[in-house]
């Protein structure tokens, strides 16, 4: 799916200040962050929420996640979560697929 003009991921996507990019991702500092360190790993495209990874191509689902351990190393983590909020019952607010990389002490604290 391209990109939507009222999602607010996608023009981060476009226009925000990305601490990692490359092959159709990019990773940002959450602005509410719960850990020390706490960035989102979004697609370049917009996919509303994880139930609909089968839009993904058959590698695409692959290199999202080599990003997402490629943006931890990069952000000098060893240790760290890494969550996807998958609807509104569980706390997912904006509605373009993301995954939560928390680390650098006890996330959640």
């Amino acid at each position: 799916m391209a990109s939507q003009p009222d999602c607010l991921f996608c023009k981060l996507v476009r226009e925000g200040e990305h601490v990692n990019s490359g092959d159709g991702f990019v990773a940002i500092e959450d602005l509410h962050p719960k850990a020390p360190v706490h960035l989102l790993v979004l697609p370049e495209r917009h996919i509303d929420t994880f139930r609909d990874v089968h839009e993904f191509e058959s590698d695409e689902a692959k290199r999202m996640l080599e990003f997402v351990a490629d943006t931890a190393r990069k952000a000098g983590l060893e240790d760290y979560q890494v969550v996807v909020n998958v609807g509104p019952g569980a706390g997912q607010t904006v509605f373009h697929l993301h995954w939560h990389v928390l680390g650098g002490g006890r996330p959640f604290e």
